[in-house]
């Protein structure tokens, strides 16, 4: 029933921009506008993301996740995982298939999540927009203020969820 709601919600949509596009509704399509730049660029990103993720999951051994990122690695685990998420392309899209790929070798909680909100604070090409822009101060700033925040509340989160066993479905 839910797949049946899911499909007609979605043929809905699609006759609504079609109809706007027919009489010039601006609103919807200004929608299908949007809709079409996104999946557009999405196409770009997308599956050269995956090819890279599909390599990273078969090159990089589970020992040297577990090494460096794992349930025994120190302070120098956050550093590899801020730098990793400096380095990643394409923002979210990219970001939840590497974390899911570092949670399967054994990465531990706390250092998942600090990747994930490193990956939304500290790309290198947004860092470097926003320095042009704001300037070098600010983005420093922003920079010492939010990673050690990230850290400390991905800490909080991983040591919560091994508390209360948490599993993921399918796992």
């Amino acid at each position: 029933m839910k797949n049946i709601i899911k499909i007609t919600l979605i043929i809905i949509y699609f006759i609504f921009i079609i109809v706007s596009f027919f009489y010039h509704y601006e609103v919807g399509e200004a929608i299908g506008k949007n809709f079409l730049s996104f999946a557009l660029s999405m196409l770009k990103i997308v599956p050269v993301a995956f090819i890279l993720i599909g390599l990273f999951e078969v090159w990089i051994k589970r020992e040297t996740i577990e090494k460096h990122l794992g349930k025994d690695s120190s302070w120098i685990g956050f550093f590899w995982a801020i730098i990793l998420s400096s380095t990643t392309a394409g923002g979210l899209y990219v970001a939840f298939p590497i974390a899911a790929v570092l949670f399967k070798k054994g990465a531990k909680l706390s250092i998942i999540f600090t990747y994930m909100g490193a990956v939304s604070v500290c790309r290198i090409p947004m860092t470097i927009f926003e320095a042009s822009f704001l300037g070098i101060k600010f983005t420093l700033i922003r920079l010492l203020v939010s990673l050690p925040l990230i850290i400390v509340s991905s800490i909080v989160m991983g040591r919560i969820l091994n508390k209360t066993h948490f599993k993921i479905k399918g796992n």
